[in-house]
């Protein structure tokens, strides 16, 4: 197993590549912390887990809420008394064109995709510093390279957190800790459920594979990310696109 006794948060793991992500760790030997604001999603991904034998637990996380973030990294030290893993994938979007966007899309999405990422790593990296190691993993997108008609907000947020995943490899790098992004391309997910099948023709043309990716292409990812086999690899950001970035 590739993971095997590794502890594992991962935000955003009620739904879509969040829970790919979480059941695939734990198929992998990861204890699995199933971080994510709605409790119905987070607790579905935990019952998947142990009913395969698994070893998981919920915790109701806002990763706009440092209180939470930090309880969260204070809970799994005392039951653990360690954190291996910390997989930064809760995001959202709040779509439109620039000159329709309210103020409050814009602090939205800001919050819980560039935010939160600092939050939930100011938590955690104490515990890692001062274990010796760790694996942080941020979730990017293409959009964050390229940027998305009517996407301001959300494409600033993910150029962000390629910034900050670059400064932080150089910062924690000698502290054993590794900082590395992945950045999907057009993934099915519960996110992208909602857009017009026209769209979705549309990138799958523009995608040299001509296909969607699937949820569980990204946590395959972040699964190499995790492991032992990228011990030399930081501060990469992973495009799983099928080579729209080329």
């Amino acid at each position: 197993m590739r993971l095997e006794n590794k502890i594992a948060i991962i935000t955003g793991a009620g739904s879509g590549i969040g829970k790919a992500t979480a059941l695939l760790f734990a198929e992998e030997g990861a204890k699995v912390i199933v971080a994510d604001i709605i409790e119905k999603g987070g607790e579905e991904t935990v019952n998947e887990i142990r009913n395969k034998g698994g070893d998981a637990f919920f915790f109701k996380l806002d990763v706009t809420n440092r209180e939470q973030s930090k309880q969260l990294a204070k809970e799994i030290v005392e039951k653990y008394g360690r954190i291996d893993i910390l997989i930064n994938n809760a995001g959202i979007t709040q779509d439109a064109l620039v000159t329709k966007m309210a103020e409050e899309q814009w602090d939205k999405v800001i919050n819980v995709n560039l935010k939160g990422v600092f939050n939930c790593i100011q938590a955690v990296v104490e515990a890692m510093i001062n274990q010796g190691n760790g694996v942080i993993i941020n979730a990017a997108s293409i959009t964050g390279i390229f940027g998305n008609i009517g996407q301001t907000n959300y494409a600033a947020t993910k150029a962000g957190v390629i910034g900050l995943t670059k400064s932080l490899a150089k910062e924690l790098g000698k502290k054993g800790i590794r900082v590395n992004a992945v950045s999907p391309g057009f993934i099915m997910t519960p996110m992208t459920s909602n857009v017009p099948e026209k769209l979705l023709e549309m990138f799958k043309e523009k995608t040299p594979l001509h296909k969607l990716g699937e949820a569980k292409d990204v946590a395959y990812a972040y699964l190499y990310l995790s492991s032992d086999e990228s011990k030399f690899v930081n501060g990469a950001v992973l495009c799983v696109d099928g080579g729209l970035a080329i």
